[in-house]
């Protein structure tokens, strides 16, 4: 099944208090990890990202995009990344999830027809739309949204039709759950770059 990536690398990091698709585990750059995670599902590699990092360095075959509505949170970096494909479906992941698991995201992919979204929900209360796969079919209602200024991408999630992906069919492929380390402060980068020593591939 063929699909487009799209990687969110919009974001202030201002709990980081630097750009942390930069930061690097292992000398290698958060950004590259995420790529490399996706590029074996990848027919198309879309990094979309703010007027302001519009210098990011890209990893090779990946194309970077700026986010159509400025300002607007990780909501405009998957409108701008949907709208962009040329595939129907989309993988959409955060630029600071260096653990993604290759399979589990293919899995996700492939479990994806007939649904406007696929989403991993570890929790009732944990939902993780920013480790994602997303159809084309939602670009009306995110577009909606945004001009709403309601930019919350769970509340997305209420006007769609989901495909669920439950935290034990999750575990089948990511038994730590590792895909959901999102790197956002010192401790996270710390934690993440421990980890890459202790969960080599």
């Amino acid at each position: 099944m063929k699909v487009t990536a799209i990687v969110l690398a919009g974001g202030k990091s201002l709990r980081l208090g630097r750009n942390k698709a930069l930061e690097t585990i292992q000398g290698k750059r958060l950004l590259e990890h995420v790529v490399d995670r996706l590029r074996p599902l990848a027919g198309q590699l879309l990094v979309v990202t703010s007027e302001e990092q519009l210098a990011l360095p890209l990893p090779d075959q990946a194309k970077i995009l700026v986010d159509i509505y400025a300002n607007k949170g990780p909501l405009a970096g998957i409108y701008t990344g949907l709208l962009a494909s040329k595939y129907s479906r989309s993988i959409v992941v955060g630029c600071d999830m260096p653990f993604l698991n290759t399979e589990l995201l293919r899995f996700m992919a492939e479990s994806s027809h007939g649904f406007d979204t696929v989403v991993p929900r570890l929790s009732q209360t944990m939902v993780e739309p920013l480790h994602a796969v997303y159809a084309k079919s939602c670009l009306d209602k995110i577009k909606t949204q945004l001009e709403h200024n309601q930019l919350e991408a769970c509340a997305l999630l209420s006007t769609l039709h989901i495909r669920y992906i439950e935290r034990e069919e999750c575990q089948r492929f990511d038994p730590q759950l590792l895909s959901f380390l999102n790197v956002n402060n010192q401790s996270d980068l710390d934690q993440a770059t421990g980890l890459a020593v202790t969960n080599r591939d």
